[in-house]
């Protein structure tokens, strides 16, 4: 069986990352953009990470480009977006494709993991987010709606 200790991803410098290394942590894994309606949530993100890293809680940020081309940056403009305009101290990772034939392979399991409305794969925009437990499974997925104040209690139940 599969889990998200499973997997690397190539962080927001370059570097290829492990996921084991949020082994026994509750994850928050969100693909991002920085020219989106849901932009904003950039700054509930960063206070569940401040407020939350402490008990076991890892956000972690996928930049992407699929939806309305709403992340056109590279990797050093996304970087700097995310610190100068949220303060963003939380893991961000490079840009991936998150549907189509090149979707990460992190993605590919997160939706089979947990299908959106009627059964679902896809991602439908921007700020999809995924909750993953301390064991490394797949507990939920919420839409771009879904805030992060709106899922908190969510994820405290899981810390």
């Amino acid at each position: 069986m599969c889990r998200i200790h499973d997997f690397t991803a190539t962080d927001i410098k370059g570097d290829e990352v492990s996921l084991s290394a949020f082994k026994g942590q509750v994850i928050l894994i969100v693909n991002t953009a920085s020219k989106c309606g849901f932009t904003p949530q950039y700054e509930g993100l960063e206070t569940l990470h401040e407020d939350l890293a402490d008990k076991g809680l890892a956000v972690l940020g996928f930049p992407c480009n699929q939806f309305g081309k709403q992340e056109p940056g590279d990797a050093a403009e996304i970087a700097s977006f995310c610190s100068l305009t949220y303060d963003v101290k939380f893991p961000m990772f490079a840009k991936i494709q998150v549907n189509g034939p090149e979707t990460h392979p992190l993605y590919e399991w997160l939706k089979t993991e947990a299908k959106g409305l009627m059964g679902s794969t896809s991602i439908k925009w921007n700020f999809t987010k995924f909750l993953v437990d301390r064991e490394g499974r797949v507990v939920k997925r919420f839409g771009p709606q879904d805030t992060p104040e709106k899922i908190r209690g969510e994820i405290e139940a899981l810390l």
